[in-house]
């Protein structure tokens, strides 16, 4: 077996759905591969809908949330293939990702792991495509603001190494979760994934661990789009606690005989980002509660679709049943038609969908990826299931 695809599923089921068509579409062509989805407990009907629509997946339904960590290393445990993508629900990978990582990685001999170029939903880069490891200073630096302000030095900058070229592979420090191959030489030898991570941090330790062991983590400036965040709530107690936690169990496994100049610093730091973090959540809904911030809701967005003829009718019907505000633009992959020829209004949210029954993922990440507008975001149309998927919500 080449490749095994491995996604932990919680509760996001309209974008594994979407994810796991734009694998259909990727894996075309290459031959012993595999996907399991691992569902942590999933109230949206998730297990039933991939039964139903997606047969060629292998899933693993747990009766309760194990964690990124532990759902990922139940799947691995189960293959053999020879190399493994950690791949987040809440992502969309390009017709040639696949091709073009795999090729690398049976050219780079050395690579332990590799990672991609993830695109915000506007198009611009994620920063979290490449990141440096966060040793005490380099965790310092982000914490400080210095990173921020001198994002492209080598010193105070190397926590997301923006002096590297976005369009040029390089070797990196740390791979995202969200799109993580890994060679299962690599896996064997450094081990798995901590399970004392529950979300968070785990892959900077495992990342760690590759280059611990000798070998080499890589970048490869194939693209796909990171929704980040869908199959979180960045917004709950929860989610501050955990990550902030995640932080502190790498810093003690890795950094626990550092110098006290650096980890007192280190871990002050950590504990009062996570306590500014939930004073700062606590104080806005006690003001929304007690009406001193008005939850006005901001103008509708505008939903500019690009599609065939016949997919427009059809969601030109589902618009209206939905009351949103739209044009509709008859094109296709070899019109020439795109966001970037309209006269789009200034100062409002705009989601460009595209009909992906008519553009490829490739060409939608190139359309966004070579201009990034501001207020413009993907959006995509799924004319089989009549659904529009946007950042912010799922529509069908």
């Amino acid at each position: 077996m080449k490749l095994t695809v491995v996604i932990v599923n919680y509760n996001v089921r309209n974008y594994l759905g979407q994810c796991l068509m734009s694998l259909r579409r990727a894996l075309q062509g290459l031959d012993d591969c595999q996907v399991y989805v691992v569902d942590n407990h999933s109230h949206d009907g998730t297990v039933d809908y991939l039964h139903k629509e997606f047969p060629e997946v292998n899933v693993v339904a747990s009766n309760h949330n194990l964690g990124f960590a532990r759902a990922n290393n139940i799947a691995i445990r189960q293959t053999e293939s020879d190399y493994v993508l950690l791949l987040n629900p809440d992502t969309i990978v390009g017709e040639n990702t696949l091709k073009e990582a795999l090729a690398f990685m049976d050219e780079h001999e050395n690579a332990g792991g590799l990672g991609v170029r993830m695109l915000k939903a506007d198009g611009s880069d994620a920063l979290e495509s490449r990141r440096g490891l966060p040793t005490p200073a380099v965790a310092f630096y982000k914490m400080s603001g210095l990173c921020a302000r001198f994002p492209k030095s080598k010193r105070f900058g190397h926590y997301y190494m923006g002096y590297l070229p976005w369009d040029e592979p390089a070797q990196i420090e740390v791979i995202s979760g969200a799109f993580c191959l890994l060679r299962r030489k690599a896996l064997n030898d450094v081990g798995l994934l901590d399970e004392d991570f529950f979300m968070y941090g785990e892959d900077i330790d495992l990342s760690y661990r590759l280059l611990k062991g000798g070998y080499e983590n890589w970048y490869l400036p194939t693209k796909i789009l990171h929704y980040k965040g869908e199959s979180t709530q960045k917004s709950s107690f929860r989610y501050v606690h955990v990550f902030y936690d995640a932080m502190l169990i790498f810093f003690r496994k890795h950094y626990a005989q550092a110098s006290l100049f650096f980890t007192i610093p280190i871990k002050l730091a950590i504990y009062g980002k996570a306590f500014v973090e939930l004073c700062r959540m606590q104080l806005v809904r006690a003001r929304r509660s007690m009406g001193f911030v008005k939850q006005e809701k901001d103008q509708a967005p505008l939903y500019v679709v690009f599609g065939e003829k016949s997919h427009l009718e059809q969601c030109r019907q589902f618009a209206a049943e939905k009351g949103l505000d739209a044009w509709f633009i008859e094109s296709s992959e070899q019109t020439g038609q795109d966001h970037q020829s309209q006269d789009l209004p200034k100062g409002r949210t705009i989601y460009a969908v595209y009909d992906v029954e008519a553009f490829s993922f490739d060409s939608i990440f190139n359309k966004f990826s070579s201009q990034p507008l501001r207020d413009v975001n993907i959006g995509t149309y799924l004319p089989s299931s009549n659904t529009i998927i946007t950042t912010e919500e799922v529509l069908q």
